[in-house]
């Protein structure tokens, strides 16, 4: 008896449906509209909205289903999203119609809870919030093209929140303290992202007003602030009039290690103000280990204002710098101990308090304004930069400049402009 081949059976059988695991679930749709809705309807039709945040938070999502929410409406509370997506088929929760972006506010909670995994949120505003305008305590998570403002955060991943990814997002005068008293030095607050977990990206933010007055310090604040994160990347911000564009520590006995931040641009007329602070052993929230700042544009020119400080114990082990652009009216730098591990940068202010490294200067860089931080075609800044490898930046796909241009492979330029 003459038997088939393999291809010859093969072509005889039906065609059998992939696994479930294998495709993507296309999902249910769920609408929301606070002002036409009914949380007696099913939700599943615009003319079918529910009503409430409450609807939202009591159903029973699965992977690959989407939440809508009506532009122009208008919600107090918390949404609470706890169900969890997969990598194939994420939740997702989006705004539909036109008008101004759904909005959610409210002092009794933080308005969005994001606790579950492989959530896609976007077109959400989240305003005068309990504590933060959004919370993410699960991993996977994206939130993207969201607003939020007066808040003590406008975003926060915690502790348990890993691999999450905020981008694209507008974060304007979360400025309130959380702690603002005059038992010493634990004021807290007015941060418009903090991160206390690992491995998060942060990329494509617009970053305003998180400054705040304080009983301790006199005024406080961070663009984003790491306390206790590891591995996070903060890439291709824009930021105006923070106290600080990033100020790191952690807990005695927890780190907050391998933070990158790479082609950040950052302006303030603010008095007082500083680009990075980050601390030894020394500190009590310190030490912060092998954080990498690269490619950083930064115009800060009011006379006290610091470019970046690694104090209490500083060392090549605590903070490395490479092909910066730092304008400031006070001081470019500061370190003690070792020193940081500084190189091929150029700065301009009125006194530098650490040793200059190889290729560094102090000069002009010669930005075209002095809100746009491109370099003029006399800049020093101009071919000054080493060539670095992709761990520097986060990773290729984060090898490019602040408008999204790849690194030119011969002659490159310190700052975030190539």
């Amino acid at each position: 008896m003459r038997l088939l081949s393999v291809a010859v059976l093969a072509s005889l059988l039906p065609a059998l449906p992939l696994p479930a695991q294998a495709a993507a679930h296309a999902g249910t749709t769920y609408y929301v509209d606070s002002k036409a809705g009914d949380d007696a309807a099913d939700g599943t039709a615009a003319d079918r909205a529910w009503r409430s945040l409450d609807a939202v938070n009591a159903a029973d999502l699965k992977p690959g289903d989407t939440v809508a929410v009506k532009r122009g409406s208008s919600f107090t509370g918390s949404l609470v999203l706890a169900a969890k997506g997969t990598a194939r088929s994420p939740i997702t929760v989006k705004a539909y119609g036109k008008g101004a972006l759904p909005r959610i506010g409210g002092r009794d909670a933080n308005c969005v809870v994001v606790s579950g995994d492989h959530w896609r949120i976007s077109g959400l505003r989240a305003s005068n919030c309990a504590w933060a305008g959004f919370e993410i305590k699960g991993d996977h998570n994206v939130l993207s093209k969201v607003q939020a403002d007066r808040n003590v955060t406008g975003a926060t991943v915690t502790p348990s929140g890993s691999r999450n990814t905020i981008k694209d997002s507008t974060f304007t005068r979360n400025n309130r303290m959380s702690v603002n008293d005059k038992g010493g030095d634990n004021d807290s607050g007015a941060f418009g992202i903090l991160l206390n977990g690992d491995d998060n990206l942060v990329t494509g933010n617009t970053i305003t007003g998180s400054h705040a007055k304080s009983y301790d310090y006199g005024v406080d604040g961070a663009a984003i602030e790491i306390f206790g994160g590891n591995r996070n990347r903060i890439t291709h911000n824009r930021t105006h009039d923070n106290n600080t564009f990033s100020e790191l520590g952690a807990k005695k006995g927890d780190t907050a290690t391998g933070n990158v931040f790479a082609f950040n641009v950052v302006t303030s007329s603010l008095k007082t103000g500083s680009f990075l602070v980050t601390r030894g052993a020394r500190h009590v929230v310190g030490p912060v280990k092998g954080t990498t700042a690269v490619h950083n544009s930064v115009y800060m020119p009011a006379r006290d204002t610091i470019g970046w400080s690694c104090h209490d114990g500083c060392s090549p082990s605590i903070l490395k710098l490479r092909n910066n652009v730092i304008v400031v009216g006070g001081t470019a730098g500061y370190e003690d101990a070792k020193g940081a591990d500084e190189a091929s940068s150029v700065y301009k202010a009125r006194k530098a308090e650490f040793k200059l490294g190889s290729g560094s200067v102090m000069a002009d860089p010669r930005f075209v304004s002095r809100t746009n931080l491109r370099l003029a075609p006399s800049s020093p800044a101009r071919g000054r930069a080493v060539r670095l490898g992709p761990s520097w930046f986060g990773g290729a796909a984060l090898a490019k400049d602040i408008t999204g241009k790849p690194l030119p492979s011969s002659t490159r330029h310190a700052g975030a402009y190539q």
